[in-house]
């Protein structure tokens, strides 16, 4: 593709050099640049990409993007390739990958869905749906991406950097995909990696403290804004108004098409008669123009929300209720609320919980339908917010009957530290708990000391099937441990 037409969409560039060169591919990795290619440099959270444009122009590169005011000390750009100076240079590798890939997404029905919780789920509900109607459909997020059924990866994050999202789109096409639906996270639309998206759908599911730090959001205000990126590239918004910031939403974008959802406060599709058991939840609502009562297998309030947020997308494609219904019925997602069969018949639940708030929702789903005692074992990640570890100490102590403080994904920072801060919060509150740093012993001690009444929650991993510490992912995949442990421990009784 010629670069002068790679470049469209960028505003305010300063150019040297030619261009009318073809440009064959587009890399942020100087490692992985070929002959022809255009070499975008980034400057990352660590490692400052323009330090490599020689190594890019070695490896074949015949055009760099840099940015403007970027440190060039000690780098010498390359008298023959084109030279593009961009105002921010990861929203030029958005548009450019974009314009190369022949802009994939405008070719597609693309759903984007954010908020603090509930995400994945409520992508896996739309999928659903949207596959018992006979969509082919694509799905990008948290835990995988699907193209028309198949896993074809599993993710590294929410929402790829914008090269490997435009491939992605640009595969799914090819692919005959005709419907996506993704996750879009915070930090994705300040990191402008969905920038040159064309999104038909839009929906918000809740706001609550999460992802501040300083390689994330500086404070809450800014993780708003960013989430709000979101209904400026839209047809068309779904927002929950009995979340506080949600409620502002279609206020502040008065000529959008919003559809609203909700439990508590008046909307356009609304819940009622709730029942919440330990195995599902079922409720009341409108679809299309009539009463319909609705089944999920996945427990807990929050469960409702995700579902009158998938129907209302379902409504948006013309959705028939008896398929809606039968998708919720069968939907399932790995790591949210999902039971783990074993040999003890004990009932275990992993979920992803990593916030305050998502700790509070499941311990609560729990501790309303268990007959017996809800024992949380949960720890927080390195490398993070440290806030919010007393916060989740103390929600744990308030509504847990026992609670087993122990390690998540340490990162790079001492496991130990990171529980004391999580102590920290317990401490204020009358709730029994222990430390085992070791989460394999921390599992091993919950199955020890329950019985069949009781329920134990494995907050924080939930997909995730690995221990990250210092650098290094460990294989951990807690549905597989916690059967180990229950072999083990009937082995020592024989």
């Amino acid at each position: 593709m010629e670069l002068k037409k790679m470049l469209v969409g960028l505003e305010g560039l300063k150019v040297r050099g030619d261009l009318s060169k073809d440009i064959k591919g587009i890399e942020k990795n100087s490692k992985e640049v070929k002959e022809g290619y255009l070499f975008v440099a980034i400057k990352g959270f660590s490692v400052d990409g323009h330090k490599f444009i020689e190594n890019a122009r070695e490896n074949g590169a015949t055009a760099i993007m840099i940015e403007e005011g970027c440190n060039l000390k000690g780098v010498k750009l390359p008298e023959d390739v084109a030279i593009i100076m961009a105002k921010n240079t990861r929203e030029g590798l958005a548009i450019s990958a974009a314009n190369f890939y022949g802009n994939p997404s405008a070719k597609l029905k693309l759903i984007g869905v954010t908020g603090t919780k509930g995400k994945t789920t409520t992508t896996y509900m739309i999928k659903e749906i949207l596959e018992k109607a006979g969509k082919k459909v694509g799905l990008i997020g948290t835990i995988a991406t699907y193209i028309n059924g198949k896993k074809i990866k599993d993710s590294d994050r929410t929402t790829p950097e914008s090269l490997e999202l435009q491939q992605l789109f640009s595969r799914m096409v090819e692919e005959g995909v005709e419907v996506v639906v993704m996750e879009v996270s915070s930090q994705s639309l300040k990191l402008h990696r969905v920038d040159g998206c064309k999104f038909d759908i839009v929906l918000f599911t809740n706001f609550s403290e999460d992802h501040i730090s300083k390689n994330e959001h500086p404070d809450m205000q800014d993780y708003f804004q960013s989430k709000l990126k979101l209904f400026d590239m839209c047809k068309t918004g779904i927002v929950n108004v009995d979340d506080l910031h949600g409620a502002k939403i279609p206020k502040l974008f008065p000529e959008s098409n919003i559809t609203t959802y909700g439990i508590d406060n008046f909307a356009n599709v609304l819940a009622k008669d709730i029942t919440i058991t330990n195995a599902y939840v079922d409720f009341k609502v409108k679809i299309t123009d009539r009463n319909e009562r609705v089944k999920t297998g996945i427990p807990g309030r929050f469960s409702v929300y995700n579902s009158l947020a998938a129907i209302c997308v379902a409504q948006k494609f013309g959705i028939a209720p008896e398929i809606i219904k039968e998708a919720l019925l069968e939907v399932r997602v790995p790591g949210r609320s999902e039971l783990v069969n074993n040999k003890k018949e004990l009932t275990i639940m992993i979920d992803y919980a990593h916030s305050p708030e998502s700790l509070q929702n499941i311990l609560q789903a729990a501790k309303s339908y268990t007959r017996g005692r809800v024992i949380s074992v949960f720890g927080c990640g390195g490398d993070r917010d440290s806030g919010k570890r007393p916060i989740m100490g103390e929600i744990s102590g308030k509504i847990a009957d026992y609670t087993i403080i122990t390690s998540d994904n340490p990162r790079t920072e001492e496991p130990q530290k990171i529980v004391e801060q999580i102590e920290d919060g317990i401490k204020k509150t009358k709730g029994k708990y222990e430390v085992i740093v070791d989460r394999t012993e921390a599992i091993e001690k919950a199955i020890k000391m329950a019985n069949k009444k009781d329920i134990i929650i494995l907050a924080g991993k939930g997909h995730e099937p690995y221990q990250e510490i210092n650098g290094v992912k460990y294989p951990f995949d807690e549905r597989i441990i916690v059967n180990e442990i229950i072999e083990k421990l009937e082995k020592n009784e024989k």
